[in-house]
């Protein structure tokens, strides 16, 4: 069954293709780095009612007219006998399908497939091999263990792909916090993006865990003051500051006090949690909008018992 987790491991080449580069680097196979990627249909199924389907398929061209590579990405969680015909069958039908020289990666999250992956697997009878199919193997061997904010900054897909690759060892609570600070120092879109696609690719594991408790937090440390915390207790703050300006300006409306354009923007853009909890306060008491702002509105008054 295809989980979220496995959907993971594959799909962020497709969506950030800049990390074919470097993750091919540490195989020892060299990919043009200036190069246009496609992300194709991986239905590699024929007329016989025989559904095959690797996970993920790219075609990498070299911008300088060299003749393309095809990728075929798997993610495998455990060792299957039954894939080595399937692999074999996947780099046949793209070599012979577009003309061009076809590579099978294959990504694991635990050693132990890791290492049963990197084959090689041997097709044919007990005493001919008519075919042997080597895969490119990406595992917790060979993708490095990043540590360091600064290194993780500088390359967050390949961060967030190492935090994926290790979720099960040691070092996991100490690289999902690098990559942590990481995305408190991103934009906002990066933020949401690697946050997601990790959580989603750790899988059911401990580390999932960790990942929700350090993003809902705001720190794997609180009270460190690192920049992840100091992010999302400014968030967090000005959210609680929304809440409240929004609550003051239900209270004056439902009191009947009159609050112009430049009132309402002046409530709604403050940013400060104790002026505009004394600005609620004030709101059930005042008449007009303006007192709202002054120290000690003149027309300040004690609510009736019958208000």
């Amino acid at each position: 069954m295809v989980t979220s987790r496995h959907e993971t491991a594959h799909r962020i080449f497709q969506e950030r293709p800049a990390l074919l580069a470097p993750t091919f680097r540490l195989l020892g196979v060299t990919l043009p780095e200036d190069a246009s990627v496609e992300v194709l249909t991986p239905d590699a199924t024929e007329l016989k009612p025989l559904e095959r389907r690797p996970d993920s398929v790219l075609r990498l061209s070299p911008r300088d007219g060299s003749p393309p590579t095809m990728l075929a990405i798997e993610a495998q969680s455990r060792p299957d006998t039954d894939k080595a015909v399937s692999w074999a069958y996947y780099l046949a039908f793209l070599e012979a399908k577009n003309g061009c020289p076809a590579l099978l990666v294959v990504v694991c999250q635990d050693k132990e497939t890791a290492e049963w992956a990197s084959g090689p697997f041997d097709l044919g009878p007990h005493d001919w091999n008519t075919l042997t199919v080597r895969p490119l193997v990406l595992g917790p061997g060979n993708v490095p263990v990043i540590l360091d904010p600064e290194e993780a900054e500088q390359d967050l897909p390949m961060a967030t792909f190492a935090a994926m690759t290790h979720g099960r060892s040691a070092d996991a609570p100490a690289i999902l916090e690098a990559l942590a600070i990481a995305l408190g120092r991103s934009d906002t879109a990066s933020l949401h993006y690697y946050s997601e696609l990790l959580e989603t690719g750790l899988g059911n594991i401990p580390a999932r865990q960790t990942w929700r408790n350090l993003m809902k937090n705001g720190s794997y440390f609180p009270g460190r003051g690192t920049l992840v915390e100091e992010t999302y207790l400014e968030g967090k703050a000005k959210g609680e500051a929304g809440t409240t300006a929004a609550a003051v300006l239900q209270v004056l409306r439902m009191r009947g006090v009159p609050v112009s354009a430049e009132e309402e923007a002046r409530i709604t853009t403050h940013a400060d949690p104790a002026l505009l909890n004394e600005w609620l306060n004030r709101a059930l008491r005042i008449d007009r909008a303006e007192d709202l702002f002054t120290h000690a509105p003149a027309t300040e008054k004690t609510p009736r018992a019958d208000d």
